[in-house]
């Protein structure tokens, strides 16, 4: 956007403080935010929102995530990846070779393993997809009511609880919310079958660390992947670091790409300037 005055916050003037009316932002402080007392929206190159909406208090701020079908594909290429990974059994050859033991086991058919994805989203559709034409048996969640033609779906608290209990992949691509804080946790986890495993690429606070690793010591679920958590880094001393089933990843299955993030972002505002129309914004009630 070459005709377009851009700049960082700390090279603001006072009157440019005033008059500007967009932010681009990725993990900003929200005090810069509330500097901005003229702004209309705000342009996350994020797709999760939830620091903004609970740290930058005004209700008449807009705020528009990063609505990339790429970052959809790359998501869906790591969800199926870690898929892969936990269907073939990849931890538990893992260890056989730590204990230096040969042995073979039988690995069920793609079809015969359930995954069940948590939120059908922008993100969560497109990994149902890639799941479903790479052979496996797809279930979805979602707060509200989706029809998918060849995925099982569910919703509420009912369904929750009927997708958990089928589930052998349980794959968390929910925003974080009020309603989905620590959704996942002792009750709801034991709701899995034996042996289930459980893969997530949302935020931390959806998931009960202490829960799982309750879970996994006691046998009840195989194996954890996680990307996200509670702590970002994940300090040192976190137990997560070391467990024998837990696989730690440092929050990289579905980074913003510069280019195409670059695109919609300028697009965005560029119909904005035209039309006066701000983007498709976040409902601060939902959280998404």
């Amino acid at each position: 956007m070459p005709k377009l005055n851009i700049c960082a916050f700390r090279e603001l003037s006072a009157e440019q403080r005033l008059s500007a009316k967009i932010a681009i932002v990725a993990n900003p402080d929200p005090a810069e935010l509330m500097a901005l007392p003229n702004l209309q929206w705000v342009q996350s190159l994020w797709a999760g929102v939830e620091r903004l909406l609970t740290e930058v208090p005004q209700s008449d701020l807009k705020i528009v995530r990063m609505n990339d079908p790429q970052l959809a594909a790359s998501m869906a290429e790591a969800v199926l990846a870690w898929s892969l990974y936990l269907h073939r059994d990849m931890p538990m050859y893992k260890k056989q070779q730590n204990a230096k033991i040969w042995k073979q086991h039988t690995t069920p058919l793609t079809a015969e393993r359930t995954i069940g994805i948590l939120g059908l989203g922008s993100l969560g559709l497109c990994a149902a997809n890639r799941l479903s034409v790479n052979g496996f048996s797809v279930f979805g969640w979602s707060r509200s009511e989706v029809r998918l033609e060849g995925i099982k779906t569910f919703n509420g608290q009912a369904g929750l609880h009927a997708l958990l209990s089928h589930t052998d992949i349980l794959v968390i691509l929910l925003p974080l919310t009020k309603a989905t804080n620590r959704l996942l946790n002792e009750q709801t986890l034991a709701l899995l079958p034996c042996g289930a495993s459980v893969i997530n690429f949302a935020r931390g606070p959806i998931l009960n660390e202490t829960a799982l690793i309750n879970h996994l010591d006691s046998g009840h679920l195989a194996h954890a992947v996680l990307d996200v958590f509670c702590e970002e880094p994940l300090s040192e001393n976190n137990p997560l670091w070391t467990h024998p089933d837990v696989t730690v990843l440092p929050h990289i299955s579905a980074r913003t790409n510069k280019i195409t993030a670059s695109k919609i972002a300028s697009d965005n505002i560029s119909s904005f300037l035209q039309t006066g129309e701000i983007p498709q914004s976040v409902s601060r009630k939902h959280g998404y």
